[in-house]
């Protein structure tokens, strides 16, 4: 995640297991309609989640919204329930760092102007915008990944990584 003070900085430095394929996630914190969201992208699927309107106490159990919007987005994306069960046992606590990927960067500054852009199109507050089911919406499109020549689908992406995972 970028630098900002509403993040946790104090979390410790340990690595991620890299033999986790659901580690790996950037983060943006944006600002739409004077409201702090969070834009979660799997650096590996694209699979996308949002975290519309946080206020300051949010930023200290940000762990327990992720997980909670992980595995909601995934039973929302018709995801079978033994692939849910496998990434619920290989969630680990989040951990922030400084490491950007820019073609991850483009796809999170791509989402964050399609949320905008349905805001202002649907003439919506941020405060109606339904996690679950936006997450869903923002994954279930083609994604471009710099030195791939083909799009990946995100919600594929992500089952496929998940069907690797052993619980």
């Amino acid at each position: 995640m970028g630098e900002n003070d509403a993040l946790p900085a104090d979390r410790p430095a340990k690595p991620p297991l890299p033999k986790n394929p659901l580690n790996g996630w950037h983060a943006h914190l944006i600002t739409l309609q004077r409201r702090q969201c969070v834009l979660f992208v799997h650096n590996y699927s694209r699979f996308a989640l949002i975290i519309p309107c946080l206020k300051k106490p949010d930023f200290a159990s940000l762990d327990w919204h992720f997980e909670d919007l992980l595995m909601n987005t995934l039973m929302r994306t018709g995801m079978p329930k033994d692939t849910i069960t496998r990434a619920a046992h290989s969630i680990e606590p989040l951990q922030f760092d400084h490491p950007m990927d820019r073609s991850v960067m483009g796809t999170l500054n791509q989402l964050a102007a399609d949320v905008e852009h349905q805001l202002w199109y649907e003439d919506m507050d941020v405060g109606e915008l339904l996690p679950y089911s936006t997450s869903a919406w923002l994954s279930e499109r083609p994604c471009k990944v710099k030195g791939q020549k083909d799009c990946i689908w995100p919600i594929d992406s992500m089952k496929a990584i998940l069907d690797r995972v052993v619980h």
